[in-house]
């Protein structure tokens, strides 16, 4: 039996249905995986140098914070009386208090040793420091921060002096009280941000190149620990504050590098990754992107086999019976299995010959408009699970923003909190002590820093509330009755007028009250800020024909520019000399949890006028108890 030959058409079926079928495919995937590639690339290095700036506050912090509990402590009334047996009491306990603290001394203003204690070891003998630079820097500008240096040739540390003021007349210096520091702390904190030494490795360097931390506390015990030599080269060179980017080093390796310098203390926080490591992400997912893209292609290739062979095959054996009766062979059937569908009926309607071409070609064109189908319907699908896959990147690379800031903010609120609240308990000791009667300049300055410490934890209760998100806790709510009430409690300044027009029916919203009691507040202060002598804020509540319950808050300030009101929205964005940028981005984060909508128009020199889109509840209110 002779073996049949496959057509020209049989290839060009295939041809085409391999083409139409895997080219827009082949291109939307190699766009979309560069793109996605490119995009983690960049975050991966960003996020990199978010951290090397969030642990140069840190450090900063940790310094000045210890710094501040020694000024604090120079200004009680034991230490600038100089009782000798007062201050050796004093100093022992704040030595018990703050392990941190390896050694400190209490020098009398010529210079001269009178205290000595220290952590480790019986070495207390009284120095002279008269010439030292420690005293005259001191003695002139009222504080030294020394270099780095290892305490008894082991424990990394820097040595902190403030002068001992009477603080009714600052202009004498009864003393100096020095401190050093351990540095060891650092190192623990490190490594407990980043546990895995084959994964991230982070240190605090001087500008010298020896380790003060390390993420490996081990590294920074060495003696003369101090960075690789090419590194070191390329962080002093950079006049940038901070930055991030690859690294190639000398003996083949590559390293993604971040680095933030600390001004106050001429040091770098320096946080590296292997390039392996650190594109691990990218690289699976673009081995998963090709498998997914052959297992397409081979199944698509059977698939147009299939159909080609399926469509093809009667053609084939009716063009052989053709070419026989064309011959004169009127008696010659061809090798056709008939089946029962339109291509049985084209094998029929050939038979009889005249009708059987039309009917051929009506077949062959039903043929094709179902290919061709077949072949939008598998692009739609295609672009389906585009736009699909598009978004899950999208909201995944959100999530893990909002979750790196969430860390970032828990590490931020702790390190300050705390020495906030060494101040605020500093400040209450003080008051207890003076009493009274107390001058008017000091009451002044000890206002100032109370309300620093609120500003403070005010900002960090921002990005607190920014980071994180609790779930809603809605409550059946009169709108009328809820605004009415949060404006008769709020705290409005002398010089602002408020006038409030409420809905003259009954709204009902379902709102965490908690949260919207956030957003009202948020714009009311912004408002009443941006009126400093006098002004008015306009409090409207209404409904629109969508159904929607609209709160409007307008105030008669400057106005916003066109430019900066396209970022009010924008986290961190702010106009403000001091501010996190997150109040507006909060109110947007609320109202659209609620599933409403935040609009603003201004008009630069007349006002600015917030609305706030709310559903309004088909629930009632429930009813009053008696």
């Amino acid at each position: 039996m002779t073996k049949k030959k496959r057509g020209k058409l049989f290839y060009k079926l295939l041809f085409i249905f391999l083409v139409v079928s895997l080219l827009p495919l082949g291109m939307v995937s190699y766009y979309l995986v560069n793109l996605t590639q490119t995009t983690l690339n960049k975050s991966i290095i960003r996020d990199q140098e978010a951290l090397a700036l969030a642990f140069a506050d840190t450090v900063t912090n940790y310094v000045i914070s210890f710094r501040n509990i020694l000024y604090d402590s120079a200004h009680l009334e034991d230490f600038y009386s100089m009782n000798t047996e007062k201050i050796k009491l004093l100093v022992n306990n704040m030595m018990h208090i703050h392990s941190a603290f390896l050694e400190m001394s209490v020098l009398n203003p010529l210079g001269q040793e009178i205290i000595r204690v220290v952590r480790y070891g019986d070495d207390t003998g009284l120095r002279d420091f008269l010439s030292s630079p420690l005293y005259q820097k001191t003695i002139k500008s009222g504080e030294f921060i020394g270099e780095f240096e290892r305490y008894k040739g082991k424990y990394p540390c820097i040595t902190i002096a403030v002068s001992i003021v009477n603080p009714k007349n600052p202009n004498y210096s009864s003393g100096i009280l020095i401190a050093k520091l351990s540095l060891t702390t650092l190192s623990g904190l490190l490594k407990a941000s980043f546990p895995d030494p084959n994964h991230t490795r982070v240190s605090v360097i001087d500008l010298n190149g020896f380790i003060i931390a390390h993420s490996v506390p081990e590294e920074a015990e060495r003696p003369n620990a101090k960075l690789n030599d090419e590194v070191l080269k390329i962080l002093l060179a950079n006049d940038a504050k901070s930055g991030g980017g690859e690294i190639a080093l000398s003996n083949g390796e590559r390293v993604l590098g971040a680095f933030s310098a600390i001004s106050e203390l001429d040091w770098i926080i320096y946080i590296e990754r292997s390039i392996n490591i650190a594109y691990q992400a990218s690289r699976d997912m673009l081995s998963r992107t090709w498998k997914v893209m052959i297992f397409v292609t081979v199944f698509v290739l059977f698939l147009g086999y299939a159909v080609s062979v399926v469509i093809t095959q009667p053609i084939q054996a009716l063009r052989e019976a053709a070419t026989k009766i064309a011959e004169g062979n009127f008696d010659f059937e061809p090798d056709l299995i008939i089946p029962n569908d339109e291509i049985g009926e084209l094998a029929h309607t050939f038979l009889e010959m005249s009708e059987s071409l039309k009917i051929k070609t009506s077949e062959i064109l039903s043929a094709k408009e179902q290919l061709e189908k077949l072949n939008r319907t598998l692009e739609n699908r295609v672009e389906a699970r585009t736009r699909e896959l598009k978004s899950a990147q999208e909201e995944l690379i959100k999530k893990e923003r909002l979750a790196a800031m969430g860390q970032m903010a828990s590490v931020v609120s702790h390190e300050i909190r705390n020495p906030l609240a060494v101040m605020n308990n500093s400040i209450y000791f003080i008051k207890t002590k003076l009493g009274t009667n107390v001058e008017p300049k000091i009451a002044k300055h000890m206002s100032i820093i109370e309300s620093e410490i609120r500003q403070a934890n005010g900002i960090i209760d921002e990005i607190l509330s920014f980071a994180r998100t609790r779930d809603l806790k809605p409550k059946i709510t009169n709108l009328n009755s809820y605004i009415d009430e949060l404006l008769s409690t709020y705290p409005f300044p002398q010089h602002i007028e408020l006038e409030k027009k409420l809905y003259s029916g009954q709204i009902i919203v379902n709102i965490d009250q908690d949260e919207m009691n956030q957003v009202i507040r948020n714009l009311i202060k912004n408002a009443i800020e941006v009126m400093p002598e006098r002004g008015k804020i306009i409090v409207r509540i209404d409904v629109t024909q969508e159904n929607m319950a609209k709160i409007e808050i307008e105030d008669t300030g400057p106005g916003i520019a066109k430019d900066v009101l396209e970022k009010l929205f924008t986290p961190f964005f702010t106009t403000k000399a001091r501010g996190t940028g997150l109040g507006l981005a909060v109110v947007k984060k609320v109202i659209e949890r609620h599933k409403g909508k935040v609009e603003i128009s201004s008009i630069v020199g007349k006002g600015t006028c917030f609305k706030l889109y709310l559903p309004v509840a088909n629930e009632q209110l429930p009813p009053a108890v008696a």
